[in-house]
């Protein structure tokens, strides 16, 4: 008898501190749970691309419990600005906001609810981070080269060709046209031989048409060295140089849509669509369109830097590097400060950086991201590796950017006065000169 009781108290004991371990344990676990830092993150991002970066946040938040990042998108830009607004009144503003690129990152960085990136990493640093485009002086950089924001959206205006259409019109698919001119004569066999009712089409038609033209020809957009002078300098304000290439330019395109070589143009993405169903053959576009293709399995697609003009310089020149990027914000505890670092530095690893940039079209972050991508990747896309290698040079003062003042009221100008003479509307000569009389009058006001 007597040994049965004390069975039965070794067995109540047991169970004692069995169920102690167990409450320790989960109330450890609870306290770790607690632990997590939120930071939120807002963008603008859409289909394909938006799919990757929810996946790539949710694959953070699993693989540790230190932070937790949520994001929340945005159907637009003018969207998220609104709303970031009346946050940062509230002081309930995101740690991480994507904004895009105003070509005046000077005047965002001077806002007091922005911290710049090189102040967040001065406290919190990334270990051997080499940025992949570091000679960049308009998108994301300061006048003495400091990093304001995260440059993950970073992006350049391409051709892409449906490869499969281009086989169609008896054309060889990995020499795509270099030229307008060589590119006149490939649309002419697209509509002709091939039957393609839409052999060209253009998104993005300011950056393609207007702003780069400059670059890729080996000129400068505007005065002041690009205005990049204006900033370093404290000169005048730059204005817009339209000059005979553009002239030439855009006639060519007016011709193209009377001869129904060019059947679509936006100030938007909305020509990507027609690409990746297969109706229109080329298109000109941001490299950001690349995630949408990617995932369109009936298309198969190559990818070329923008036609140049022989006539006007040799080779073609590089184009800026554009796009969007992640901006810190101003007060956040220090713990927030911290997880955002982290949570940046997550993203900067090179095996993260380099899916990013292999499914969405994003140039790589990182030289690391860049030599990790997948070898097998680049040879499935005609063209992509070597323009994405070309990117990897010191740009010349034609390239490295752009500044303006007022220029997120500029370029909607510029866009309606493109359609204007895409459409027929009013003569090329003249729309160009309403567009650089009107950029000239904006860009003047404080």
């Amino acid at each position: 008898m007597k040994n049965l009781q004390l069975a039965g108290v070794a067995r109540a004991m047991f169970a004692s501190r069995r169920a102690w371990l167990f409450g320790a344990a989960m109330a450890m676990a609870g306290a770790a749970n607690a632990a997590a830092v939120d930071i939120q993150v807002w963008h603008t991002l859409t289909d394909a691309n938006k799919a990757e970066f929810e996946k790539l946040a949710k694959q953070y938040n699993k693989e540790q419990d230190q932070v937790r990042v949520t994001l929340r998108g945005f159907a637009s830009p003018s969207a998220l600005e609104q709303e970031a607004v009346s946050a940062v009144k509230a002081k309930k503003g995101p740690n991480l906001l994507q904004l895009t690129d105003n070509h005046s990152p000077e005047v965002v960085a001077q806002h007091k609810a922005v911290l710049p990136l090189y102040e967040l990493l001065a406290k919190y640093p990334i270990k051997d981070l080499n940025w992949f485009v570091p000679a960049t002086s308009s998108f994301t950089r300061d006048s003495k080269g400091r990093l304001l924001a995260f440059p993950w959206m970073a992006e350049v205006p391409v051709m892409f060709y449906n490869t499969a259409a281009y086989k169609k019109a008896g054309l060889d698919p990995n020499k795509p046209a270099r030229t307008w001119t060589a590119l006149q004569a490939e649309l002419l066999k697209l509509r002709d031989v091939a039957d393609i009712d839409c052999p060209y089409a253009s998104s993005d038609q300011v950056t393609v048409h207007l702003e780069n033209l400059a670059p890729i020809n080996n000129q400068q957009f505007t005065s002041n060295n690009n205005g990049l002078d204006a900033v370093t300098k404290k000169s005048a304000a730059p204005a817009m140089q339209f000059d005979t290439l553009y002239m030439r330019h855009i006639s060519l395109m007016v011709s193209w849509k009377r001869s129904l070589l060019f059947m679509a143009h936006s100030g938007d993405n909305a020509s990507d669509k027609l690409f990746a169903k297969g109706e229109c053959a080329v298109l000109t576009a941001n490299t950001g369109a690349f995630g949408q293709f990617l995932n369109t399995k009936s298309l198969s697609f190559g990818v070329a830097p923008l036609p140049y003009y022989d006539q006007v310089t040799k080779d073609g020149g590089k184009p800026f590097v554009s796009g969007s990027a992640l901006w810190a914000l101003e007060g956040h505890p220090q713990a927030e400060e911290k997880a955002t670092a982290q949570f940046l530095a997550w993203l900067s690893k090179p095996v993260i950086a380099a899916e990013w940039h292999q499914r969405t079209g994003y140039l790589p972050l990182t030289e690391a991201a860049f030599r990790a991508s997948d070898v097998s990747f680049y040879e499935r896309i005609p063209g992509v590796q070597a323009l994405i290698a070309s990117m990897r040079t010191q740009p010349n003062a034609n390239s490295r950017g752009f500044r303006m003042a007022n220029y997120e009221r500029i370029e909607p100008v510029l866009n309606q006065q493109l359609n204007e003479a895409f459409e027929g509307k009013v003569p090329p000569v003249a729309a160009l000169n309403n567009a650089a009389t009107q950029a000239r009058s904006i860009a003047a006001q404080r």
